[in-house]
């Protein structure tokens, strides 16, 4: 077998077969197969696409390249949730202990975030103590007693991804739905899940602008995660304004504990009940969606979401006391608000651009080894659709350096649109493909 072959085959539209597909993951990883034949095959693949058959062979064999994790050690049905990225999206936060405190397993692998996008991780360390660098044993153990664990991924989790990905990031090739669903699935399956939960995003904030395009990522990743044998639902959700009012580590902790107190924004309480529903009933632990969410919510009325919280929070390191009393977490010394220009209706809010605002005042990276602020960001007062008077305050920015504060702030005005026509308002889960 050649890779001079497979590329020619590939560029012909020919489809590749398992085997030659597992020959080439295995040789890019070990490197006998060299960037410049890779690189050619992955512009094969993103102007002739692949296959259902190709892609979930693909995901299989990245997944296959480095650890699968065992989770067997753990009761029941474990499930996964995961998210395409997007401003404000602190969902983890507050799902996955109301699911835990339903009796599901939630054992999760979270990543840091780069660019707008904050990570789940970043988040976390915001409360002092917290880490999520834990042995395989450690994180069955606190799945098992607590019901919820999240771990950084290792580096021999996937590595054939890794190295493709980064050999994506300079040709060219990222955006193909076939590849970014391989990609996102392969990591998934090797972190040992038996059910997993995506949600999809979409808008200006999202990485897949298009709606159809969202859902065509989904079709995919669903595809590959049930022909993988492990259930998959797939929720197709709004961003085309940031998620709750909060942007930026310590301010989105903040918003999610308040969440599980009943005090949380309307947009994410909705989404986090809508995700946990599917986990539910993903889990077993429900039959309708009904059912589960209602017992979702029971949990934020009973309080034990937020105990569940403390409880995963205190076993990885972190103080629970903040959990508690949020008004512990250190924010920002330069708090500042930003005002209306004119009075009207809050008609657009460029999503992407409140997100690059809290990555100029460092809640973001824009390379890997950047050192995040977790206590700066945004926190918004006004959504889309809210009428706005002139001089009203539309958010108030939390910065630790003059500087980055004036070019925040200048950045947020130009993200929003002000006039005199109310807009229509955007469903926020616009479709579910399971």
């Amino acid at each position: 077998m050649r890779m001079y072959d497979l590329i020619t085959k590939k560029r012909n539209g020919g489809v590749l077969s398992p085997e030659e597909i597992v020959y080439m993951v295995e040789g890019y990883t070990k490197g006998d197969i060299p960037d410049y034949q890779m690189s050619a095959m992955m512009m094969a693949i993103y102007f002739q696409g692949m296959t259902k058959e190709e892609t979930l062979q693909l995901t299989l064999s990245m997944a296959h390249s480095g650890d699968m994790l065992d989770l067997s050690g753990i009761s029941g049905v474990k499930v996964d949730k995961h998210s395409t990225g997007g401003v404000g999206d602190k969902t983890s936060l507050a799902l996955t202990p109301m699911v835990a405190a339903c009796g599901c397993k939630v054992a999760k692998m979270s990543g840091r975030g780069l660019g707008h996008t904050g990570g789940t991780i970043d988040k976390l360390e915001s409360i002092p103590g917290f880490h999520t660098d834990i042995a395989i044993d450690t994180f069955e153990k606190n799945v098992n007693e607590i019901g919820i664990a999240i771990m950084g991924q290792t580096k021999d989790l996937a590595p054939a991804d890794k190295k493709l990905y980064a050999l994506r990031d300079v040709t060219a090739t990222v955006d193909q739905i076939s590849l970014i669903a391989s990609s996102i699935m392969s990591k998934k399956l090797a972190c040992g899940a038996d059910a997993i939960v995506l949600d999809v995003k979409t808008g200006s904030g999202a990485f897949m602008k298009q709606e159809a395009d969202a859902v065509s990522l989904a079709k995919e990743m669903t595809e590959i995660g049930n022909g993988a044998g492990r259930k998959t639902i797939a929720v197709i959700t709004d961003m085309d304004q940031p998620l709750g009012y909060a942007v930026g580590n310590a301010l989105e902790v903040i918003e999610a504990i308040q969440t599980l107190k009943g005090e949380g924004p309307a947009d994410f309480t909705k989404l986090c009940l809508t995700l946990g529903s599917y986990m539910l009933l993903a889990g077993g632990i429900a039959e309708t969606k009904g059912q589960a969410e209602e017992m979702l919510r029971q949990t934020i009325e009973d309080g034990s979401a937020l105990t569940k919280l403390a409880e995963f929070i205190k076993a990885q390191g972190g103080d629970p006391a903040y959990i508690y009393d949020p008004s512990l977490f250190q924010l920002a010394k330069i708090r500042e608000e930003v005002c209306a220009k004119e009075s009207g209706f809050l008609q657009k809010i460029v999503c992407d651009e409140v997100g690059i605002c809290s990555l100029l005042l460092g809640g973001g990276r824009e390379k890997k080894e950047d050192t995040i602020d977790p206590a700066v960001g945004l926190v918004l007062h006004k959504k889309k659709g809210d009428p706005v008077q002139a001089g009203e305050s539309l958010a108030t920015i939390y910065a630790n350096d003059p500087e980055k504060l004036l070019q925040a702030k200048e950045r947020f005005l130009q993200a929003i649109t002000i006039g005199a026509e109310k807009p229509e308002e955007s469903p926020l889960i616009k479709q579910v493909i399971s």
